[in-house]
């Protein structure tokens, strides 16, 4: 079944340093960008389609208000815990700190790259710069900042 903050169990003497959750405004902030890039780029279209063009807006605009109600319950509840060896995200995602090898800002979410390739995205951040920080300070973190 679908849980969104299942999280990995906690090793023996593992404990939580930091959580990292998402901030409500970041979130709204986000949709209300995604909204006004949505509406410009739909009117575009239809306008270079010969169509009539100024449906574009209200469409774009409820299509990603709908989005961000429906997701919400979801985005804003799913923490990310650092540990002393690990990050542990939502539905049992776990990246241990000496496999990370890049940690990138990516809009209001940090991105973390491991060294096998797996991505995970610690999104709607009311300070993105200070989680980057914070995960490349870690002392067991080996990656580039």
């Amino acid at each position: 079944m679908y849980e969104l903050n299942a999280h990995a169990p906690l090793l023996d003497g593992e404990t939580v340093i930091e959580v990292f959750r998402a901030d409500r405004a970041t979130y709204i902030r986000d949709h209300l960008i995604m909204a006004a890039l949505g509406a410009i780029g739909a009117m575009l279209a239809l306008y270079y389609m010969g169509e009539v063009w100024w449906v574009g807006a209200p469409a774009a605009v409820a299509a990603i208000a709908v989005r961000g109600f429906y997701l919400a319950s979801d985005d804003l509840h799913a923490p990310w815990d650092l540990t002393g060896q690990r990050l542990l995200g939502p539905q049992g995602r776990v990246a241990h700190l000496t496999d990370i090898k890049e940690i990138r800002s990516l809009g209001s979410a940090v991105q973390i790259i491991t060294r096998g390739g797996d991505k995970h995205l610690i999104k709607y951040l009311a300070d993105k710069a200070a989680v980057k920080a914070r995960i490349a300070a870690h002392p067991k973190y080996r990656g580039q900042p």
